[in-house]
């Protein structure tokens, strides 16, 4: 590497400033005399470099000052290849630390970089953040063949600085581990988009769904040098599908570099042949569909009236059939039984798919859109319970019907092996069992009184079933589950909806993406929760004229109650009660008055939380009390579940002297 005489000049004074600082040229003449005095032979006068140089290094100098000049050079720089490489230089301080990855030598990777955005027009007029200031932030999230990726959040903005690189492997399973270094034509026939979902995170640290793209990388495989830069235009979700939200500028490059690059002509045959395959496909399953209504519509001229769900609108605004949106989904290792998945799914944000104007907008989201966002509608926590459900290994099923009011719901029934059915309510982990009415028994006898919310059933499906109820009525508390009498229930054909489903679908369904662990931290979240309140607490009694004294000990008693909740919701027992009630009458002395008020949140907002239990006439008259000898307690617990969802539950409590 050849320098310009100027820079080298400059770097020459950067060494010999260090050295002076170090100090290093007297410990030499220390080391030379040392040298000259202990290890020079009198028939041997002559001391060589090589002598010297060994004499440094086995004193540790040269190590020294190794350690002390260090390389450092600008990352970023690194990655635009327009701009100038800038001179390497030596600086006397740590160097920033940079996240590493390994890289296997032996595996083919995409290497994608999100450079920047531009065109975020909503974002025009924001003004530029100050230093320490919360504002509004967009994240991107990934998933690629089983792998999934965050980008570090951004401020909101028409330009939003996005500055990420994410390693994909590219790994054909079915091939084994001859496909670990695949090579161009292989890629070619792997299929699955790279899903791309914007998320904005406003002040409060509530999520907005931005888009959901599905990006075709493999036309990195005919660029030059296996590099390729793509501009994405990022569209709206739901009723803005058609609606340009801005632009991501991305740089994809394969890893190691491809001996032999595709030309783009056979690139874009494939992609012309995979679209009408797809096309062909999802044409037939149409008419087949059709025709399937059509005899179901010949049965009985009501069954038009029926909630018979075929096909559903994603959030980009694309029909798919009902059955792709559901497929055995197992949780690894982080979720342990059937109703700890239920617990997981009810913990996951309700809300209905926003709309201008009002009035409902139906919108079954992509899994991956529905985790990003950690909130969904009824539909979205189905889908998932009904796919979790059926990792576990039950026969899981999505049922389409209504509540009360005729209101549209969705819910989840598994058929056991006895023929036992049972509902799984997904916003709440709630179960039922169903025992139906027999409209033939005489009038006298005692009927079962359904306990579940559920009035009407149209139709039932999950990735390999789909049935039409056909049965007289629909009312769901004399419907008869015996899904083999197609008299009761019509069924679709098997064959036609693995055509259009996974694994016999091809790239028009996005594949379901792993859960993720939580990151967060159950104990200094809960902790973090609690000093909050406390703050709130006594900011609100000194409002109303009132001294505000903590009792930690009975803080700490709480605890045992929180766990039980809990544990009541996730596996339907009650443990633990005697404990707590015993402790609390050992904490409170005679002539005293305890009163406890425990709410459940699924955020992590102490200010809101605060809000909502000041709307309780109960909790009220707990924060506010008055008398003698009050003293306050609040203990918080966080319950962390994958996707970082959690669980919180807050009990207030005080105990003061009882004056008549």
């Amino acid at each position: 590497m050849s320098l310009p005489p100027e820079k080298a000049s400059e770097l020459k004074q950067i060494i010999h400033q260090q050295l002076l600082k170090m100090d290093v040229h007297g410990r030499i003449r220390e080391v030379l005399a040392e040298t000259i005095r202990e290890e020079l032979v009198p028939e041997h006068q002559q001391l060589s470099t090589e002598d010297l140089i060994k004499a440094l290094r086995q004193r540790g100098i040269i190590d020294d000052v190794m350690k002390e000049l260090k390389f450092v050079t600008d990352v970023n720089e690194t990655e635009r290849t327009s701009a100038p490489k800038p001179s390497t230089h030596f600086v006397d301080r740590e160097p920033p630390v940079l996240k590493k990855t390994n890289i296997d030598p032996t595996r083919r990777y995409l290497y994608l970089q999100v450079l920047g955005g531009k065109a975020f027009l909503e974002h025009l007029q924001e003004p530029e953040p100050l230093p320490g200031q919360i504002c509004s932030t967009f994240t991107l999230c990934l998933h690629f063949r089983n792998q999934r990726f965050r980008s570090k959040p951004v401020p909101c903005a028409c330009e939003p600085d996005f500055r990420d690189g994410f390693l994909l492997e590219i790994h054909k399973d079915s091939l084994g581990d001859g496909s670990k270094m695949v090579d161009a034509t292989t890629m070619l026939s792997i299929c699955d988009p790279v899903h791309m979902v914007l998320i904005k995170t406003d002040t409060f640290g509530e999520t907005t769904l931005v888009a959901s793209y599905f990006l075709e990388w493999r036309s990195v495989l005919a660029a030059e040098n296996g590099i390729t830069n793509v501009a994405v235009e990022l569209l709206g979700v739901g009723t803005e599908s058609k609606v340009s939200v801005g632009i991501l500028n991305i740089r994809l490059e394969i890893y190691p570099q491809l001996n032999k690059t595709l030309s783009s002509e056979i690139t874009n045959t494939q992609f012309t042949l995979e679209r009408q395959k797809t096309a062909e496909k999802e044409r037939l399953f149409l008419m087949y569909a059709k025709q399937w209504w059509r005899e179901y519509l010949q049965i009985r001229p009501t069954h038009n009236t029926r909630l018979v769900k075929i096909f559903a609108q994603d959030e980009n605004g694309v029909n798919r059939p009902v059955c792709s949106y559901v497929r055995p989904l197992r949780a690894g290792r982080l979720l342990d039984t059937p109703r700890q998945a239920a617990r997981f799914v009810s913990v996951l944000g309700h809300e209905r798919a926003p709309v201008i104007g009002g009035g409902k907008q139906e919108q079954w989201c992509t899994l991956l859109a529905f985790l990003c966002r950690s909130k969904g509608d009824c539909e979205d926590h189905a889908n998932l319970l009904c796919s979790l459900l059926l990792g576990f290994g039950l026969e899981a099923f999505v049922c389409v019907g209504t509540k009360a009011k005729g209101v549209p719901h969705t819910w989840v029934m598994t058929c056991g092996s006895d023929e036992t059915i049972t509902f799984w309510e997904s916003l709440t982990g709630h179960r039922y069992i169903h025992r139906p009415i027999n409209p033939d028994d005489p009038p006298l006898t005692e009927q079962p009184k359904p306990l579940y919310p559920y009035r009407t059933i149209g139709c039932i499906f999950n990735h390999q079933k789909f049935f039409g109820n056909c049965q007289p009525t629909d009312a769901l508390e004399v419907c008869v589950f015996d899904l083999h009498d197609e008299s009761k229930w019509k069924p679709m054909s098997g064959e036609a909806i693995k055509s259009v489903c996974p694994p016999g679908a091809t790239s028009s369904v996005p594949p379901f993406p792993p859960l993720c662990a939580s990151t967060i931290d159950a104990a200094v979240t809960s902790n973090e929760i609690e000093v909050q309140l406390r703050i709130l607490v006594s900011e609100h009694r000194k409002d109303l004229g009132l001294s505000t004294v903590w009792d930690d000990q009975l803080s700490y008693l709480l605890s045992p109650a929180l766990a039980a909740y809990e544990l009541e919701r996730t596996t339907g027992v009650s443990a633990g009660n005697e404990e707590f009630q015993d402790a609390v009458r050992r904490a409170v002395p005679d002539g005293h008055t305890f009163k406890g008020f425990p709410i459940h949140f699924v955020h992590r907002n102490a200010r809101r939380a605060f809000a909502t239990c000041l709307r309780s006439p109960f909790c009220e008259e707990i924060i506010c009390c008055r008398g003698d000898q009050v003293r306050l307690a609040v203990r918080v617990r966080v319950f962390t579940y994958p996707e970082s969802a959690c669980a919180v539950w807050i009990m207030f409590a005080c105990k003061y002297r009882s004056v008549l």
